[in-house]
């Protein structure tokens, strides 16, 4: 079948521009023994792609120039010669940047089979998927928060700090946002539940936004799930009380390669507190519990989330360099059916 693919065609000089990628189309190959053809319906844009697509050293090998751009998909399956997976099972993966992967579905977690009877497909690349995943262990694993306590979130908004949030709440405790302009904002309130929301965009520097902090969080703040760093890292720092926890999960703020020193450094020390970065990608073992709890919040409407979904393959880079931007509501997709 005609495969058109996106690929990684040159790596970026600062912000990613469309002409790093090139569209091209190729035939899916015939199928070995044990191996999948699968049909994308949506494609996941990620943060996590920025860094990838960097030559130098990070958490994950970069993404080869000249192939196809990495990428969570969800979609069904056409063609198989493999005795798990049978033609119409919907099923998750990381085919990427293309309308069809060939997988091998005897290599185990590469591909595995979801229910959309009560959860929809572009789900599982989102709240029930990494995105959820990635929230869950974060919460509790590194913040472990008590009841009573005050989480802050920042892009609390997005996939991952929707999620952190109301998994936060479900938990009894205080949830304060941080998100950039009034319709996030009023959405994180509003819809997700969270108990206040700062605008970061309306308290950009350091002294406003320490100031909507000390009024949001009069009792200071006891866990951190951080998306961005820099100057708001710098702010919750000077709010964090003795023995807080910060879940380093992503630092968009340099993601292009500017610097992000941190202010107050002996902050860690005087307040004794726990920072620690993590890959959700290690921690495989939590998943079933986390998709367990993330699936059954969603399937019972209890777990909100929003989604910008962009049509067709081709509008893939721009989307992408959006989500970059915060230009994108919730979820990044790509539709591709």
């Amino acid at each position: 079948m005609r495969n058109p693919q996106i690929l990684l065609a040159s790596r970026p000089a600062g912000e990613p521009t469309p002409d790093n990628f090139r569209l091209v189309e190729t035939e899916t190959p015939p199928l070995a023994d044990g191996q999948v053809l699968v049909r994308h319906h949506y494609l996941s844009l990620d943060p996590y792609m920025r860094g990838r697509m960097n030559e130098g050293r990070s958490y994950a090998q970069p993404q080869p120039l000249g192939e196809v751009m990495i990428g969570g998909t969800v979609g069904e399956v056409v063609e198989s010669r493999h005795p798990g997976f049978a033609p119409g099972d919907h099923v998750v993966g990381m085919g990427g940047w293309q309308q069809y992967s060939v997988v091998d579905a005897a290599q185990p977690g590469l591909l595995r089979k979801v229910d959309t009877r009560t959860i929809p497909l572009s789900a599982y690349l989102g709240a029930v998927g990494m995105p959820g995943a990635t929230a869950w262990v974060g919460l509790t694993q590194i913040i472990a928060p008590k009841a009573g306590e005050t989480v802050v979130v920042s892009a609390a908004s997005g996939a991952v700090g929707g999620a952190v949030g109301q998994l936060a709440k479900a938990r009894g405790c205080r949830v304060v946002g941080i998100a950039g302009g009034p319709e996030k904002c009023g959405y994180v309130t509003g819809e997700l539940g969270f108990d206040a929301c700062i605008d970061h965009k309306a308290n950009g520097d350091l002294k406003s936004m320490l100031k909507a902090l000390k009024e949001t969080c009069p009792d200071g703040i006891d866990g951190y799930f951080e998306n961005v760093g820099g100057v708001i890292l710098d702010a919750v720092m000077l709010r964090m009380n003795a023995f807080g926890r910060i879940a380093m999960c992503g630092m968009i703020a340099g993601y292009n390669g500017e610097p992000i020193p941190m202010a107050n450094p002996s902050l860690i020390l005087v307040s004794r507190l726990k920072v620690q970065g993590f890959i959700v990608s290690e921690h495989m073992n939590l998943w079933p519990e986390a998709l367990k709890e993330l699936g059954g919040l969603v399937a019972s409407g209890r777990l909100k989330y929003r989604e910008t979904v962009a049509e067709g393959l081709a509008s893939a880079p721009e989307a992408f360099i959006g989500l970059l931007k915060g230009r994108n509501f919730g979820k990044q997709l790509v539709k591709l059916v």
